[in-house]
């Protein structure tokens, strides 16, 4: 008798076969880098931009991931899909993120994608453009970047730290809080970063070149893929409770193993959280 093959689970390839369909969309990313016209930008709202290249990226994406495992829901940034068939599984599409940079030719941005199980991430994939960086992982198989295991940082001493953040806009009262976050931490590490693109400082937090990142008013899109790959290289993804509603919870901090408590103190001293 022939086994019947069970097309509700993923192919046990789809880790790697996602990587060709996410660096073929990234190549045509990178190929609009400084052909979008001033009116062809779109202000969602202040400081939220978006173009012609994230929708079509996000089209690219939808229709060649539909295809590897078509039992699955989309979620998205750009809303080019919607699909809610209430299946167990759905993908988390961020088809550009550090949409700002790149209409400013500022080489940091990329794609996150993450394949999602009920509430679980189950797979996840981060591209930086324009470094043809490919990070990725499955729960429970570790994390790797173009196909090397990566590992979060060993740094044990606070203030030799690199910290990476985002700034949240909106209430007045909430920046001012937030901003007393960075300037305690700013003056307590070797530094704070802010690159531009939430998916990207995962990924780097997962490599080891930053030791820690935290942000505030984040949606699931920036950092369902980021957060599996810093968990599978090793670190820590709590929400600013100490909990884990990160996802879909707005704030998250993510770490090595040495540093997650504290960040969260200093952000708990600091917020309204």
């Amino acid at each position: 008798y022939l086994c019947q093959k069970d097309n509700s689970m993923p192919n046990d390839n789809l880790l790697k076969d996602a990587i060709p369909i996410i660096k073929e969309v990234g190549a045509f990313i990178r190929n609009q880098a400084g052909k979008v016209r001033l009116e062809q930008i779109e202000h969602k709202s202040l400081n939220n931009l978006v173009s012609y290249v994230d929708k079509t990226a996000e089209e690219m994406l939808v229709s060649a991931l539909g295809k590897l495992f078509p039992n699955a829901d989309f979620l998205t940034e750009e809303e080019t899909v919607l699909q809610e068939n209430n299946e167990e599984w759905t993908w988390i599409i961020d088809p550009l993120d550090g949409t700002t940079n790149f209409l400013h030719q500022i080489p940091l941005f990329s794609i996150s994608v993450a394949l999602m199980h009920h509430d679980e991430i189950e797979y996840a994939w981060v591209y930086d453009i324009m470094h043809d960086d490919i990070f990725y992982a499955a729960k429970g198989k570790g994390a790797f970047l173009n196909g090397e295991p990566i590992k979060v940082s060993n740094n044990k001493d606070f203030e030799q730290a690199l910290l990476v953040t985002g700034f949240p806009y909106g209430k007045s009262k909430v920046m001012e809080q937030y901003m007393d976050v960075f300037f305690h931490l700013m003056l307590n590490t070797r530094g704070v970063r802010r690159l531009g693109s939430a998916a990207i400082d995962l990924a780097y937090v997962a490599c080891g070149r930053f030791d820690g990142f935290y942000e505030y008013k984040l949606n699931a899109w920036d950092v369902a893929a980021g957060a599996l790959i810093v968990k599978e290289a090793g670190g820590i993804v709590i929400d600013f409770n100490g909990g884990q509603d990160f996802i879909f919870g707005k704030q998250i901090i993510a770490t090595n193993q040495q540093f997650s408590e504290k960040i969260l103190d200093v952000i708990q001293s600091k917020m309204d959280v």
